[in-house]
């Protein structure tokens, strides 16, 4: 049977139900939430070592992959050739991936 959404809800049990007004009466008007100091005053305080890098620059070689290396066609990381599980249609997959 179809329901017609539009038409206004009285049965018994929405009589029943609170109005918005009667639920924000209720409700506390200020929600408080509660931290701890200590841990905000950890967190502030807590500096690694070393960990001024602001002039530093990241440089890295990057070497081309070597006779004995393969990329996954998967997990597309550079690994052995004694790690090859498979080949497909020229695909390398290393043991990882392939169980």
């Amino acid at each position: 049977m179809a329901t017609d959404y539009d038409v206004p809800r009285t049965s018994e049990e929405e009589l029943g139900e609170d109005t918005v007004d009667e639920l924000k009466a209720r409700r506390p008007d200020k929600l408080v939430a509660v931290l701890d100091e200590d841990e905000r005053d950890l967190a502030a305080g807590y500096e690694l070592p070393g960990a001024d890098l602001s002039g530093e620059e990241l440089t890295v070689q990057v070497v081309p992959a070597q006779a004995n290396e393969f990329t996954c066609s998967s997990c597309f990381l550079v690994r052995h050739r004694s790690q090859i599980a498979r080949e497909k249609d020229g695909r390398f997959y290393c043991r990882e991936c392939e169980g």
